[in-house]
């Protein structure tokens, strides 16, 4: 549905990651990971709040509910989160092995 979308600011990489429904299955908050910088993040963000009813529409027959949930998009960073972890564990390996190779035997 992300790729039906006819806003431009819908062009770049999102992933939904998680949905997570209230429990009158009313609203919806869907967790994306968006590929780019912070500008690129929140102008991604925009288009998926202003495409919200275009998607819940497409949901509509879809669902086997008596209602489409409000769709609320959040931006999850936890990709990002473990990618920097990794490398940050990558450069503590490289520098413990630049260490190892200066000890004197």
């Amino acid at each position: 549905m992300l790729r039906q979308a006819k806003d431009p600011r819908l062009d770049s990489f999102v992933t939904v990651t998680e949905v997570v429904i209230s429990p009158d299955l009313r609203q919806a908050k869907v967790f994306v990971s968006i590929l780019g910088d912070e500008k690129e993040q929140e102008r991604v963000l925009a288009g998926l709040a202003a495409a919200s009813g275009f998607f819940r529409r497409q949901l509509a027959p879809r669902l086997t509910m008596r209602f489409v949930p409000e769709l609320a998009f959040l931006r999850d960073d936890s990709i990002e989160r473990g990618s920097h972890l990794l490398q940050l564990i990558d450069q503590v390996e490289s520098q413990s092995n630049q260490g190892d190779s200066t000890v004197d035997h």
